[in-house]
């Protein structure tokens, strides 16, 4: 049998940490308790559990307190509980020109109800003009919200810059990390973040199901729950309780997707995040370098920074001697490549990198590739592509 190479971690990461799928099988086998519904030791086993989560979370992104770290079910659940929540009539928005459609679909439904946006223009690599941002905010701007880096091409937006025109305007500032999270340092204090939201099944290495956000007591305080119902807490009341992380929690939770994200993150600390950032990015240099060879072939043409300026390790080609769905086909039918192709849930950004519509074929390299994952991939392109 051919050795399946998985290049599609930007969608999801493969394989998961170490010991993820050990834990959560041995809560499933053995331990199923729910949080803040029982008293029995098992159930408050799992409540502490869930709390060293909370606190993990909380100190990788220097949050402000463990209370104010919620869970949902993925960052999708966790951008529309901030946008929806956050946004009324007549309030105004900024988002770059990268965008994910988990930021632009409800923000594009709330236009409905009396919100308006502007794109902060990019240029074809991605790269935000972020001299224009001063001039576009409005007497109703509201907040900044943005991702962290393109699913597409793999380009970072200016995280600490964008902070700091947030401060200065006194605007809120959201930031969508499901590129970046357990990937790059992201320090909420440092750079101004007001909320960040954040999925635990890409280069956090959990399992899929579980994600969340963390936000200031200033902005819990503003938004209203887009979910309610039962906490386990204030059951006396049918009213909302008023304080964190109830207030955003009802229903019961993703325990074992929470005990999968605690030992992903205890596994992430362990082997330092940096130094899986490092490893990942020199295999990103190897794979450019080979691609730019391609594209001197007349091949392929890289969508993107060529090199590892401003970049995380995902890389989007298109090409004039194959149909892109063809050739993502052939190379996991007859090399055992996984990609992704099409328009990645982002069709602005393939807009603002010229690739609309017919959208790019897509490789992301995670903490378990190789150099041979490499080399086959350009092979396989090399000879496919004739």
């Amino acid at each position: 049998m051919k050795k399946q190479i998985y290049l599609d971690n930007a969608c999801t990461s493969f394989p998961k940490a170490e010991a993820v799928p050990e834990a959560i099988y041995e809560y499933l086998k053995n331990s199923v308790s729910n949080i803040n519904r029982s008293s029995y030791k098992k159930a408050n086993i799992v409540e502490e559990i869930v709390f060293d989560t909370r606190n993990l979370i909380n100190d990788l992104f220097n949050g402000y307190g463990s209370e104010n770290v919620v869970f949902t079910k993925n960052i999708t659940e966790s951008l529309n509980f901030l946008i929806k929540g956050l946004l009324k009539d007549g309030d105004h928005i900024l988002v770059s020109s990268i965008e994910h459609n988990a930021v632009m679909r409800p923000l594009v439904q709330m236009a409905n109800f009396g919100v308006s946006f502007d794109r902060i223009t990019a240029d074809n690599l991605g790269d935000m003009q972020i001299d224009s941002i001063n001039k576009m905010i409005k007497k109703n701007t509201k907040a900044i919200i943005m991702t962290g880096a393109s699913n597409v091409n793999g380009t970072k937006n200016p995280v600490e810059e964008v902070g700091k025109i947030c401060r200065e305007n006194n605007l809120y500032f959201i930031l969508d990390s499901a590129q970046i999270a357990g990937y790059e340092n992201i320090d909420m204090k440092k750079y101004n973040i007001d909320c960040i939201a954040f999925t635990g099944h890409k280069s956090l290495l959990g399992p899929q199901g579980i994600g969340g956000f963390l936000l200031t007591e200033q902005l819990a305080k503003v938004i209203d729950p887009l979910i309610s119902g039962g906490t386990g807490s204030m059951s006396d009341k049918e009213t909302i309780p008023e304080f964190m992380p109830d207030k955003f929690e009802a229903g019961t939770m993703n325990v074992p997707g929470i005990i999968g994200l605690n030992t992903s993150i205890k596994y992430l600390n362990n082997k330092n995040i940096y130094n899986i950032k490092n490893y990942e990015l020199e295999l990103t240099k190897y794979f450019l370098d080979g691609l730019i060879d391609l594209e001197n072939k007349n091949k392929l043409n890289i969508i993107g920074h060529k090199d590892l300026n401003n970049r995380v390790p995902v890389i989007s080609i298109t090409t004039n001697k194959m149909d892109l769905a063809e050739l993502s086909f052939k190379l996991d039918e007859e090399y055992g490549i996984m990609t992704r192709v099409g328009l990645h849930c982002a069709p602005n950004a393939h807009k603002t990198f010229n690739t609309f519509p017919n959208g790019t074929l897509r490789f992301s390299i995670g903490h378990k590739n190789d150099k041979e994952d490499i080399d086959t991939a350009l092979l396989a392109l090399d000879k496919l592509l004739k």
